[in-house]
């Protein structure tokens, strides 16, 4: 089988063309071309190559397959996740994990609740994150995400941002006296 990474017109040749100088010199010339050429083949298959695709590829491919929540200012490693996901998403959309991959790509971490898991009116959800950047400055970003693939009928009740504190110098105590009152009288 033929290498095309290492395909040179030379070896496409039959022996009785190899010994004509003229013939060797000008499939040598085209070697260049042909390797220019086999470079942009190797870039065909975007699918196998999404962990390397540049900016502008993973914009188009966004703009493709319908990516929902997409933001040409991300970071590419975002881009890339939500290139990767897009057929997963669509399948998923309307699915309370539809919401949680978004947020986990977008944002770091989220856990969505239904209205019944915390007591809330029919129809809507709330999203717990630790991830500090879920501030007011992004929470149209976040809405914005959230909306694009939240089923039509449930809406966003709030965002829950938690926050874990280490605190080292705590020190709890507690007393239990257990006895009986004796009254001479």
């Amino acid at each position: 089988m033929i290498d095309l990474k290492s395909l040179s017109m030379l070896d496409m040749l039959p022996d009785n063309l190899k010994q004509d100088p003229n013939i060797t010199a000008a499939a040598k010339a085209l070697d260049s071309s042909l390797q220019g050429l086999s470079e942009q083949i190797m870039k065909l298959p975007r699918f196998s190559r999404l962990d390397q695709l540049n900016d502008d590829e993973a914009d188009e491919l966004a703009w493709q397959f319908h990516v929902d929540f997409y933001d040409p200012d991300l970071p590419i490693e975002q881009k890339r996740e939500l290139v990767k996901n897009a057929f997963l998403f669509h399948r998923r959309k309307g699915t309370p994990a539809a919401v949680e991959e978004l947020i986990e790509i977008l944002f770091g971490t989220g856990q969505v609740e239904e209205w019944f898991e915390y007591g809330g009116e029919p129809g809507y959800f709330r999203v717990r994150t630790t991830d500090q950047t879920a501030t007011n400055e992004r929470a149209q970003e976040f809405i914005r995400a959230v909306d694009s693939v939240r089923r039509l009928s449930a809406h966003l009740e709030s965002v829950i941002l938690e926050e874990t504190i280490q605190a080292n110098d705590i020190f709890i105590g507690g007393t239990l006296h257990i006895g009986e009152f004796i009254t001479i009288g």
